[in-house]
């Protein structure tokens, strides 16, 4: 029994000491270098370079769309027990600087060259040293007690100097400071590394461009980390001189975009040498295509010149334009384009970011989801007809068609849009039955079921696409029986233009609402697929066969009805128009069109959405109800575009 004993013990301190070789192995061998690196960093032999390459940001066909350029910095490390106005006389003979100190930085920096007790009367020393005055106060006697003369010492080069000085001392002790990053040749760098000036040194820095305009306020920008948001990038495990994105995609996929910086090591001569490559950060594979968006760009600025010679086009300036599939959510291409008027010329901006947040009453383009609201709570019978007619409630005029319309069944109500149809399924809803000028008595629960099945359209609700910052539009909050039916034919609530794409998309895809995506892959350096944007179904509308009725109605739209003339048939498509108005201002009021559709009907690739804000507008004065066709010019010319070339 001992003698067992004993084995098993000397067999257990047998496999311990094995363990210990395997684990003194890997440490020695495997993770050496990593801890090598880890134990240079931490005894401050190793630095970080200023910045890192981005990733770059591509097109679905991988056109680079954003870059980096190299550019050479001049940057300054504190270092201890020197004089930082000398260091900056040293770096202004090495370079070219044409940048004077203030007349209130001089103040600053010769306030800072004197004694606390310097210009205090005796009386004034003895209250300072009795805290009495206290530190402030004593500079501010200081400060009026400055001669001219005093200042005129510093001649252009030392305002230069002090310039320097001022940036040598910018922001958090421990920063990198950038002495010159606009312009700096290679013979000033050269120049910068063999002067030797201690905590200063030349070092290669990179310059985020667009090498497409197009989209360029998509991408967004990169910059210092903003002070509001520095704890939220600390924790992240940023440091504060690191450049971020800090809006639109660049802030989205920040983390995959940031780069590595590259490691340098400070030999006993203060000169730096490269410890450790760094490397471009991870591509983003957008579902853009940037040949697209620019074709479809010349369009909309095509018919934008052309408003300027149409008729009641006062208040028009801009229009919007999506292009997306409904099977995944992908974005192919945004489009948002103002135009400017500059002397007897006409310039162009682009607004695209407007997409994401501004929105708009959308009118009648939304009745797919009105229709939903009525099928859903039991409202329509397919097989029962109605003769289109008017409204009118108590205390409210009379509310109707845009013209008699005959009779309707809910397919033929969403071809001829019909306000009427819409109007009794909203008062049906409250569990009435119409008659003329009845009280209606709407409550907010009635609103809320309109809101709520709106909502799983993306009409209201955020669409999930990756982008910061987006809206949901402006949700009314007064209840009233008229703005009940308002709300039923898109008058009242405003949703955004992504919305109104995510919401012709749920048609779609037959209930299912996908999450708009603007970027399908994230990459690797090699090309390797790190992340990949799978479509996400965000909510699903149950469907008991009646989005093949809302289909049927919008294609008849297209085919003989209110959107006649806007696509070609021969892509079998489906759609539906909008027109909105909305108070400018105490006596006019402007005309939104808008315009969405999906094709072909029966397995849609592509869907378009066309907002045309204050294309029109009326006045007392001007009550012409003519309306300038531009939203049908731009959704003709951009679905042929679409259907027949991509």
């Amino acid at each position: 029994m001992q003698t067992q004993r004993f084995y098993f013990r000397f067999s257990i301190i047998i496999i311990f000491i094995t363990i210990i070789n395997i684990r003194l192995y890997y440490l020695e061998n495997t993770k050496k270098s990593f801890y090598q690196e880890q134990y240079d960093l931490k005894s401050n032999n190793i630095i970080e370079g200023y910045s890192a390459p981005r990733g770059r940001i591509i097109d679905r066909n991988g056109i680079v769309l954003v870059d980096n350029y190299s550019i050479n910095i001049i940057t300054y490390r504190k270092v201890s027990n020197v004089s930082e106005i000398d260091l900056a006389f040293q770096i202004l003979k090495e370079i070219n600087y044409s940048i004077y100190a203030s007349k209130e930085e001089i103040i600053e920096f010769h306030l800072n060259t004197i004694s606390i007790l310097d210009y205090l009367t005796a009386n004034e020393k003895k209250l300072y040293q009795e805290r009495k005055l206290s530190y402030d106060q004593v500079k501010e006697i200081q400060r009026n007690r400055i001669s001219k003369e005093e200042l005129d010492q510093y001649d252009q080069e030392y305002q230069k100097a002090i310039s320097i000085y001022n940036l040598m001392n910018k922001g958090y002790s421990y920063e990198t400071k950038i002495i010159k990053n606009e312009n700096v040749s290679n013979n000033e760098c050269a120049n910068i590394i063999e002067a030797n000036i201690p905590g200063v040194t030349c070092e290669l820095s990179w310059k985020r461009t667009p090498v497409y305009e197009d989209l360029s306020p998509i991408y967004g920008s990169i910059s210092q980390i903003p002070q509001e948001e520095k704890d939220y990038y600390l924790d992240l495990g940023y440091n504060l001189n690191d450049l971020v994105g800090i809006s639109y995609l660049e802030k989205q996929y920040d983390q995959y975009l940031q780069g590595t910086k590259t490691l340098y090591s400070v030999n006993n001569d203060n000169t730096l040498e490269i410890y450790k490559e760094g490397s471009r950060g991870n591509d983003l594979q957008l579902s853009i295509d940037i040949k697209l968006v620019q074709e479809i760009n010349q369009i909309i600025k095509n018919n934008l010149l052309k408003s300027t010679q149409l008729k009641k086009t006062d208040y028009f300036n801009s229009a919007y334009v999506i292009v997306s599939s409904p099977s995944t959510g992908n974005i192919l291409s945004l489009n948002g384009i103002r135009i400017l008027k500059d002397g007897n010329d006409y310039t162009f901006k682009e607004v695209t970011p407007n997409i994401i947040n501004t929105s708009y009453t959308m009118g009648s383009v939304i009745k797919g989801a009105s229709m939903t609201v009525g099928y859903l709570n039991n409202l329509i019978n397919p097989n029962q007809k109605i003769y289109d007619s008017c409204v009118k409630l108590h205390f409210v005029p009379a509310k109707c068609s845009h013209k008699p319309l005959g009779w309707l069944d809910d397919i033929s109500a969403l071809q001829t849009s019909s306000n009427y149809y819409q109007f009794l399924l909203a008062i049906g809803l409250t569990g009435k039955k119409y008659s003329y000028n009845m009280e209606l008595n709407a409550t907010s629960q009635h609103f809320d079921i309109y809101r709520q099945t709106f909502a799983k359209f993306g009409l209201g609700s955020k669409t999930g696409i990756d982008l910061p910052n987006e809206t949901t539009g402006i949700t009314g909050n007064i209840i009233a029986d008229d703005l009940l039916l308002n709300l039923a034919i898109g008058q009242y609530d405003t949703y955004t233009p992504i919305a109104l794409s995510q919401y012709i998309n749920t048609i779609a895809s037959n209930g299912k609402r996908l999450k708009m995506n603007l970027v399908s892959k994230v990459l690797d350096n090699q090309g390797n697929i790190i992340l990949n944007n799978e479509p996400t179904i965000l909510s699903t509308i149950k469907d008991t066969g009646y989005f093949d009725r809302i289909k049927e109605g919008m294609r008849q739209v297209l085919d003989g009805g209110t959107g006649r003339g806007y696509v070609d048939p021969k892509y079998n498509p489906a759609g539906k128009t909008g027109t909105s108005e909305t108070y400018y201002d105490k006596t006019t009021t402007t005309i939104t069109q808008t315009f969405a559709m999906f094709a072909p009907v029966n397995n849609p690739k592509y869907s378009i959405i066309v907002i045309t804000p204050n294309v029109s507008y009326n006045t007392p004065e001007v009550d012409e109800k003519y309306i300038a066709p531009i939203n049908r010019y731009i959704s003709k010319e951009v679905s042929k575009l679409v259907f027949e070339n991509y």
